[in-house]
């Protein structure tokens, strides 16, 4: 065994975390647990993954289930696509008959890139995959004093050579584990426990006074703005949604009546535009009110400045065909954006003062 592996197993015997999906080799719990902490951090994704289970306790459960129930059940996790590919690709494993027992077969599925493919093949069969995420390339950047930027090819080339030559091939699924944990708790992105850490005699970038300084990336993100106008629309005792579709962000997920706008715009552009009257058209609206004013929701690329009004229409009326009308008594069965989850609960806090 190499010093890296021996140092990081020996880490990992004393502070490892005892989570559920690390007491079992049953590669479908282990593989939703996986999309699960893609992009969310466990202490948010523990309790997604137990209801989960809870609900869908097989491969063959989740692929009879409806899309709707599926998103329910991911609702506030956020990323929706990967609900969307872990349905389709429940359903594909489902007709086969079993799971995929190589990595190849692994990473066919839908949504499984080979981060999660390697987790997989790793910690279900016990099969030699390195597994590289953003914890590996964090501790080998800094351990091994790579400069090379992670986020274009040769960087990445660098880290995936070397994770796959540190490997301990023997227990690649406890290594993995311990690595990942290792990044997750002890070399952090910020004020990483330095002066605890058992590498410390071997870190380069500790040495070098560069820990803050690594990983490094050269590209930037980039963020796009976007400007959001909802309307929770009653009717009696009914209200009026729609799903989102075309490719965009919670495609799949349930929507009040909403106006998008490239800028921000005053209460009289908002009232005066195209998209107020092909929603409203004429309408006389008993009454209507403000909610809440210039909320920021930020996601990974984007930034949503919303606002949220209430209106009231007469008892009986429609509005565009792509709505529908629902009893509010149904609203919590219809998968929402933490956006509009957000917006509802402030309605109803409303509703009881």
């Amino acid at each position: 065994m190499n010093w890296f592996a021996e140092n990081i197993l020996l880490w990992y015997r004393e502070h490892k975390r005892d989570l559920p999906w690390r007491h079992t080799k049953d590669p479908y719990k282990i593989w939703i647990s996986e999309i699960i902490l893609q992009q969310t951090r466990v202490a948010q994704g523990y309790d997604y993954y137990c209801r989960f289970i809870e609900r869908f306790p097989d491969v063959f459960e989740l692929a009879e289930a409806g899309p709707d129930e599926v998103m329910k059940y991911w609702q506030g996790l956020g990323y929706y696509s990967r609900a969307r590919n872990l349905h389709e690709a429940a359903k594909t494993i489902a007709l086969a008959g079993r799971f995929p027992e190589t990595y190849d077969g692994i990473i066919a599925l839908k949504g499984v890139g080979s981060y999660t493919a390697a987790a997989i093949a790793s910690f279900a069969y016990d099969l030699p995959y390195a597994v590289i995420d953003g914890n590996v390339f964090r501790v080998l950047s800094r351990c091994f004093g790579i400069e090379e930027p992670i986020d274009i090819g040769a960087g990445k080339k660098i880290i995936t050579d070397l994770a796959n030559e540190l490997l301990d091939k023997e227990r690649p699924g406890v290594y993995n584990q311990a690595l990942m944990d290792f990044g997750a708790l002890q070399c952090v992105p910020s004020s990483p426990l330095c002066l605890f850490c058992p590498l410390g005699n071997h870190c380069i970038s500790l040495k070098d006074g560069k820990v803050d300084m690594l990983p490094r990336k050269a590209h930037k993100i980039k963020v796009r703005k976007r400007y959001f106008y909802y309307f929770y629309v009653r009717s009696g005792n009914c209200i009026f949604l729609r799903k989102r579709k075309d490719n965009d962000i919670w495609n799949g997920l349930y929507e009040f009546p909403l106006i998008e706008s490239e800028g921000a715009l005053s209460e009289e552009q908002l009232f005066r535009s195209s998209g107020f009257k092909s929603l409203f058209g004429n309408a006389s609206f008993l009454q209507f009110r403000m909610v809440k004013e210039k909320m920021k929701h930020v996601l990974s690329h984007q930034w949503i400045f919303a606002d949220f009004y209430e209106v009231w229409l007469p008892e009986g009326t429609d509005m565009a065909t792509s709505y529908m009308k629902v009893s509010i008594d149904d609203i919590d069965k219809f998968p929402v954006s933490r956006l509009i989850s957000y917006c509802f609960s402030l309605i109803l806090n409303s509703d009881k003062k």
